[in-house]
């Protein structure tokens, strides 16, 4: 992991590349601006991802059963 320190010119000038190292390789970016700390930037957490399967379950009722309706009105 890696920490940068730069200052806001440069961050303008090499923000991709700094944010594509940092989404690689981890590590934090601190932008300065006349040496004073103005932000931190760092990896965003990496979410789990969720399978939407059986989220209705037990939330939702069905009614009646929809193919056994009459269409002939």
């Amino acid at each position: 992991m890696k920490h940068y320190v730069v200052n806001v010119t440069e961050f303008k000038r090499r923000c991709l590349a700094l944010l594509d190292d940092v989404g690689t390789r981890g590590g934090t970016i601190t932008i300065t601006k006349r040496g004073r700390p103005l932000a931190t930037v760092g990896p965003a957490k990496d979410l789990a991802w969720k399978s939407p399967e059986g989220s209705w379950t037990r939330k939702v009722t069905i009614a009646e059963d929809i193919v056994l309706l009459d269409n002939s009105a």
